[in-house]
């Protein structure tokens, strides 16, 4: 597997940046949860929110890789995936109101998801049929 690792690392750097942005405001005194602080709140759900969903469309790509798909296909998808989750954070972790980047983020997000899960059933049929 070449090229689903190429966006997990990438995808890393940014989870970890946003990590990073939950432990600084942790280091200001909100040791638990989100302190009643809105920028606290924003930080953590957007933190949580990379978290739900990257690994999930990772894992289909990597079935995707494994089963075959094209390699231009799979760099599509990731790529896809890194704008989305990019534009996604910055919208919701970086900002109060990117709304935009919070919407656009998202239905990509989403048109990745489905899209790789299509072409794993895809793939999961022809190979029950086969």
């Amino acid at each position: 597997m070449i090229v689903t690792p190429f966006y997990a690392g990438l995808l890393a750097l940014v989870f970890f940046v946003l990590s990073l942005r939950v432990i600084a405001m942790r280091g200001k005194g909100i040791s638990l949860g989100d302190g009643g602080d809105p920028a606290m709140l924003r930080r953590i759900r957007g933190h949580g929110n990379f978290a739900e969903y990257v690994p999930l469309v990772l894992v289909m790509m990597g079935f995707l890789e494994l089963g075959g798909t094209a390699a231009w296909l799979l760099h599509a998808l990731g790529a896809a995936l890194l704008v989305a989750r990019l534009l996604h954070a910055y919208a919701l972790s970086f900002t109060q109101k990117f709304t935009l980047g919070r919407f656009g983020g998202t239905a990509l997000t989403f048109a990745v998801m489905n899209v790789a899960a299509l072409l794993c059933l895809y793939q999961g049929l022809r190979g029950l049929i086969a």
